[in-house]
């Protein structure tokens, strides 16, 4: 049966693995694209420019709020990144599904805009292990750590309001667990009925 396009919705800590996460994901299903989130954060190494993200100055990303063209917006670590409107209008009419990798701020802003997508939170196996990852990734300084593990402290909190949680232990399981995640979201009954209204001739009105 068609659908439109689902939008997952994926949080978690700095170091949680869920960059990796998602680019498995992406792989596996051909109907699933990543958002680009436009950042005011300075492009690292290794990153593309309309891959990774749209890299803008503030000047832009500040103008682009004024004009209404963010889904969703916040201020993570000191840097702005937000999800353009145009973005997840384009992939629900295609019928493709959105995966979008954002901070808490930004998930709650979409919960109550977009309740239909589904949220998933990604957690690392200890505390002890995501700050074992942040430094083993030699790409931040103390200070950027330091802020990084005490922001996570209170990112977790957050995950009692997403629909799913994934601990990151192995990378294998954890694809295992996205997977079925996804192919549960897109047999969900209120995704399917008007299609299947249209297949059967049958007006299906909520109860």
């Amino acid at each position: 049966m068609k659908r439109s396009g689902i939008l997952f919705v994926i949080s978690a800590p700095s170091g949680a693995g869920k960059t990796s996460l998602c680019r498995q994901i992406v792989d596996i299903f051909p109907d699933m694209r990543h958002s680009v989130s436009f950042t005011t954060r300075p492009r690292r190494a290794g990153e593309t420019e309309g891959i990774d993200y749209h890299f803008v100055t503030q000047e832009t990303f500040d103008n682009m709020v004024s004009e209404g063209a963010f889904a969703e917006w916040a201020r993570v670590h000191g840097n702005c990144y937000g999800t353009a409107l145009a973005t997840l209008q384009e992939a629900r009419e295609k019928g493709l599904d959105l995966l979008l990798d954002i901070d808490c701020q930004g998930a709650s802003q979409l919960k109550q805009s977009c309740p239909e997508g589904a949220f998933i939170f990604i957690l690392p196996p200890s505390f002890e292990e995501l700050e074992r990852r942040l430094r083993g990734r030699n790409t931040d300084t103390p200070e950027v750590i330091a802020r990084r593990l005490s922001n996570a402290r209170r990112e977790i909190r957050e995950l009692v309001w997403y629909d799913y949680l994934i601990v990151n232990d192995d990378l294998s399981n954890a694809v295992e667990e996205f997977k079925a995640i996804i192919l549960a979201e897109g047999c969900r009954a209120f995704r399917l009925r008007e299609e299947a209204s249209r297949l059967f001739g049958i007006d299906m009105q909520d109860n």
